[in-house]
């Protein structure tokens, strides 16, 4: 494919990446400061997402050293004027994560603050871990969470508790995401990868054009169904996997009763 990305020989610094047949792991990888996410962070960030669009896998996003990412580089924000909020640099990529052809799994450790939570909010699952703490802090800074969390976290948690963490700085645990569904599992720190490992062999099960179009459905405007559904159904209808995988259903299923049926001979010759 002209102009394909190849993570491989992509020279990654602020990202680990490794790339399978079926997924693509990306730690975030600045622990000198809790991997807090700088232009660099962001722009190998598009590289990978240009990637993923090209040959659509399951994502997967964690930190590395207990650590998923403590926010936006504050260093670099501090600078940050007008023109620069105008470019919108990190809703941009996040907007861009969303967006992606497969699901995204966002493995959460330690903190998750700021733009590190807007990140995680773009993912389609979390998990976490009990170290956990999640919210965004961005008006004791004398800013506000600009890169998705304003609009975001109210779909994901409703609007109370998003008005808490949005407007008087609540910064959640682990129990406390978990029981408004902001993360959907809490694992030991050693067991979190192969825990979204697991979630991403569960996805890799289903077949993959319906998993791409129903993340699309699921993500269209209210206005846009019924008739959205249709047309992706449509699609559906007329592919070559759901043949063969009904096919496969309804074989198994006989297979089962002709078992049955001769488990129930047997024992009848057996009385």
């Amino acid at each position: 494919m002209p102009g394909a990305v190849d993570l491989a020989a992509e020279k990654f610094h602020a990202l680990l990446v490794e790339e399978r047949h079926d997924r693509v792991i990306v730690l975030l990888n600045r622990p000198e400061v809790r991997n807090a996410i700088d232009q660099r962070m962001v722009d190998e960030l598009h590289t990978v997402c240009a990637a993923l669009e090209q040959d659509p896998k399951v994502l997967i996003i964690a930190g590395v050293e207990g650590v998923f990412a403590s926010g936006a580089d504050i260093a670099q924000l501090r600078e940050r004027r007008r023109d620069d909020a105008l470019q919108g640099i990190n809703s941009t990529i996040f907007i861009r994560i969303a967006r992606l052809p497969m699901p995204v799994i966002a493995a959460l450790d330690g903190y998750c603050l700021g733009g590190g939570a807007e990140l995680a909010y773009a993912a389609d699952f979390r998990i976490g871990t009990p170290n956990v703490r999640i919210g965004n802090p961005e008006t004791g800074l004398g800013i506000l969470a600009a890169a998705g969390a304003s609009w975001r976290l109210k779909e994901l948690v409703g609007e109370p508790v998003a008005k808490q963490i949005l407007l008087a700085g609540r910064i959640l645990g682990a129990e406390e995401a978990l029981a408004v569904n902001l993360i959907t599992e809490v694992h030991d720190p050693d067991k979190l990868l192969e825990a979204a490992h697991d979630l991403a062999d569960r996805i890799g099960r289903q077949d993959p054009l319906a998993v791409r179009i129903t993340k699309s459905v699921f993500h269209a405007p209210a206005e846009a169904h019924p008739l959205i559904d249709q047309l992706a159904q449509g699609i559906l209808f007329e592919s070559g996997a759901k043949f063969d995988r009904m096919q496969n259903f309804l074989d198994r299923n006989a297979a089962k009763k002709a078992g049955g049926t001769a488990s129930s001979e047997t024992g009848k010759m057996n009385r």
